[in-house]
């Protein structure tokens, strides 16, 4: 499995995920609110005449994990869907190998099998607690 993580601007969130969804069917996302700069180093501003100088830009983290065979078409989608258009400031994405994934719920891991079938609902799992999930002892 892969993470894909990119720094866009705060504008272009819903757009980027948007994008992924349509273009991919991938769902699953992770938004993390930063601030930061690049090249551009961040901006001035002008207020009731006066000049402010922000160093900081806000952006947004956002984290996909899928299987490796989609990651290409999800960066390229990320990509086009975060260009705004600017010179520079639009943002990065990268992406990294994920060895080991693992249910809270479950404590079972995930395979890249079921991770395709992400429709259907893990079969056969019993929850560590031993309840069911509708809340009754298992015997």
């Amino acid at each position: 499995m892969t993470k894909i993580e990119a720094v866009v601007i705060r504008e272009r969130v819903e757009t980027v995920i948007d994008a992924v969804e349509a273009e991919t069917g991938h769902v699953g996302v992770t938004v993390v609110e930063a601030i930061g700069h690049g090249r551009q180093r961040g901006v001035t501003h002008e207020y009731r005449g006066r000049v402010f100088e922000s160093r900081f830009l806000p952006k947004a983290l956002l984290t996909f994990v899928v299987n490796d065979s989609l990651a290409p078409a999800v960066v390229t989608a990320i990509a086009d869907a975060a260009r705004s258009g600017h010179e520079s400031g639009d943002g990065l994405v990268w992406t990294s190998p994920v060895e080991n994934v693992t249910h809270h719920r479950t404590g079972l891991p995930l395979t890249e099998g079921q991770a395709l079938n992400r429709d259907r609902p893990l079969t056969g799992t019993i929850p560590p607690s031993g309840l069911s999930v509708d809340g009754r002892e298992i015997a």
